[in-house]
């Protein structure tokens, strides 16, 4: 490892090399299920980052160049609409992706953490990154744990995005298929069950809920 390139609210980002890093869960854990489940939707044409090898809480990857989804709002070379446009079309294309041998033909791979942090904007186009709370699952719960985490930001005093989510979740709402309010209650267990997201964030999931509640209503 020669250098700490980034740290996540569970892991640290080390360079390998001009072409690889290693990721590392600070608390252990086993990356082979998440590794499996990001080579199975990129084999059907999903951007993720390329995996060489995945033990233990290791997982070493492809390096990416470019700023994140957020970075890239942040410093106004994406606007809020077009950033929600590329979010909930790569929702939809991850939605194709049928699972093999799925009892419910409806069932599909879910990210469950796809927001602007979890986007990398390369030139080849955007890539998906952290793939650790994925899973089998209908598509509408995936988009409601987006709306729910957008939303979560809007309503979040303080958070540098607030005055800004709430364009970016109405303009999520109107490009999506999936009507989110049929697992919204279930994304919201979810959200407070996570160790890694904040007694903060926790304590206005239901203000979220409000707010996407309403934004899907104006959609669907």
């Amino acid at each position: 490892m020669t250098a700490l390139l980034a740290s996540g609210r569970d892991a640290d980002v080390y360079a390998l090399d001009d072409r690889r890093v290693l990721r590392r869960y600070r608390r252990g854990g086993d990356v082979t299920a998440e590794a499996a489940i990001m080579r199975y939707v990129s084999d059907h044409g999903f951007p993720v980052p390329r995996i060489y090898a995945a033990e233990g809480a290791d997982l070493v990857m492809e390096r990416l160049d470019g700023p994140t989804m957020m970075g890239a709002l942040g410093d106004g070379t994406l606007d809020m609409r077009s950033g929600a446009t590329v979010l909930a079309d790569l929702l939809e294309r991850l939605h194709k992706v049928r699972v093999r041998a799925a009892t419910d033909p409806g069932t599909r791979i879910l990210h469950l953490d796809l927001h602007p942090e979890n986007v990398i904007m390369t030139e080849g186009g955007p890539v998906v990154i952290d793939w650790r709370n994925s899973c089998e699952g209908p598509p509408e719960l995936d988009v409601a744990m987006t709306a729910l985490i957008i939303a979560t930001v809007a309503v979040l005093p303080g958070h540098q995005f607030n005055n800004h989510a709430e364009l970016f979740l109405d303009t999520l709402m109107s490009c999506t298929r999936d009507n989110p309010l049929s697992q919204l209650e279930a994304a919201v267990h979810r959200r407070t069950a996570d160790p890694n997201v904040t007694a903060d964030e926790k304590a206005h999931l239901l203000e979220g809920k409000l707010l996407v509640t309403t934004a899907a209503r104006a959609r669907f």
